[in-house]
């Protein structure tokens, strides 16, 4: 069984998300239906193909997010500098005498561009369990690369 690890934000998005889907998109993909059924012939009717695709479109985004909210395990914020890196954690690293900040999140909440990044992704993986001072090598499609644990949260 998989896990998805989630921060509660996220898990309230994704539970608003499926509820909004449930019950305001189902209505409206029904009167689509609806409508276009009164066009007529259906196996030449654009109309309701159409809102066939977005009913299984929105159908499908269901079923992924009540197995997502079901195995869903919630990130805890808590101080983790004496154990080392966890999901959940900030971690602030240095290379090559910059200092980049990251949060591990999981892979379903993944936003590299926002400093959020995976903890299945090489770095989020290389990253887990290291402590404050310890060295880190993480190699990338462009070699490798060494990190330096500067502070984690």
């Amino acid at each position: 069984m998989d896990k998805y690890y989630l921060t509660k934000e996220r898990f309230e998005e994704l539970k608003k998300e499926l509820e909004t889907l449930k019950g305001q998109k189902r209505l409206e993909v029904a009167e689509r239906l609806k409508q276009a059924k009164e066009f007529g012939d259906l196996s030449e009717n654009s109309e309701y193909s159409e809102a066939r695709e977005e009913q299984s479109r929105v159908e499908t985004r269901i079923s992924e997010l009540e197995d997502i909210l079901k195995k869903a395990v919630m990130i805890k914020n808590e101080k983790t500098a004496t154990s080392g890196v966890v999901i959940g954690s900030t971690v602030s690293v240095k290379k090559n005498g910059q200092v980049f900040t990251y949060r591990i999140v999981g892979s379903n909440e993944a936003k590299p561009e926002e400093g959020k990044i995976s903890n299945e992704s090489p770095l989020g993986r290389a990253f887990l369990d290291r402590k404050v001072g310890e060295s880190v090598t993480v190699t990338t499609p462009g070699g490798q690369a060494d990190y330096q644990i500067m502070k984690v949260e």
